[in-house]
């Protein structure tokens, strides 16, 4: 009996990282990174790869921008345990650190990283056996302000972020996932603090518009799949609701949950009773009937 429990912990432990295995943690850029203030932590964005190993791993992956006001990153629940979840659907994942405001950065540095995440994901793609036509991106709170920046403004790039012209194609995402995102600038719905860090204290009127999402969208925003919560206090339920307004109003594909209960921040949701629970499941079979994975 003393041999079977840790044979039984070997087959366990050996099964999880079969299920998923963070492989590697980089520099998004070679050298320092362009404008960067100092040479700490903070000011080196990095990107953090979880490589599925299902056999039914089809080559989707998606880039990972967890939340936290554009002030701090919250790296595990909106990070890590999404990039785990992706994982066991068989999807690569890479969680991304950006550069934030805390640190003294203002956009457009945070765009900037997001859209050299995109680049590094591409030219690595045969590294980690990465389709390049079903590469997505998935944002929490103020990292869903991010990646919805990078699914509406994929048309140009952010100055000094990629080594060479990259074209529309190769910047825009497959596809787009917020979760109880900000979306818009405007002080009625905004979150301030992730637009004090974004912007600054008081932004020209041009950026707050420019900032604001949900007046970005086109006819080429990828598809997109949206959570909320009725009785999010943080963020306002508004900011999603334009957000896919504006996506119907230019036919774009496009999916939105709004749960009664769940409020602000939960990730992938523990707590029993919760209706925001199986926003989960709602999402895979999106991404089922997106043809990013098969059912």
């Amino acid at each position: 009996m003393k041999q079977i429990i840790p044979l039984f912990l070997c087959f366990l432990v050996f099964n999880i990282q079969i299920l998923f295995a963070q492989t590697d943690s980089v520099y998004l850029y070679d050298g320092k990174a362009p404008m960067a203030i100092n040479d700490t932590y903070r000011d080196k964005p990095t990107i953090h790869i979880y490589k599925s190993t299902l056999s039914s791993a089809n080559g989707s992956s998606v880039i990972i921008f967890p939340g936290g006001g554009y002030g701090h990153l919250a790296k595990n629940h909106e990070g890590m345990e999404i990039a785990k979840w992706f994982n066991s659907i068989g999807i690569h994942a890479f969680v991304v650190h950006y550069r934030l405001g805390s640190s003294g950065y203002r956009h457009p540095i945070m765009l900037m990283d997001a859209q050299r995440s995109m680049w590094w994901v591409r030219q690595n793609a045969n590294k980690y056996g990465i389709d390049t036509s079903k590469i997505g991106i998935i944002g929490f709170s103020a990292g869903g302000h991010l990646a919805s920046s990078l699914g509406t403004h994929f048309q140009s790039y952010v100055e000094n972020c990629l080594t060479k012209t990259e074209t529309q194609y190769q910047l825009r995402p497959a596809f787009m996932i917020l979760g109880y995102p900000v979306i818009s600038m405007d002080n009625e719905i905004t979150h301030k603090g992730s637009k004090k860090n974004l912007l600054g204290e008081n932004p020209e009127d041009y950026l707050v518009k420019l900032m604001s999402n949900e007046l970005q969208i086109n006819t080429l925003t990828p598809p997109t799949f949206i959570f909320h919560s009725s009785d999010d206090k943080v963020v306002v339920v508004e900011n999603s609701i334009r957000f896919y307004q504006g996506l119907v109003k230019y036919n774009v594909p496009a999916e939105i949950h709004i749960f009664a209960t769940g409020n602000h921040g939960y990730g992938m949701v523990k707590e029993r009773g919760i209706a925001a629970n199986s926003w989960g499941n709602l999402c895979k079979s999106w991404l089922i009937t997106q043809k990013i994975i098969q059912e």
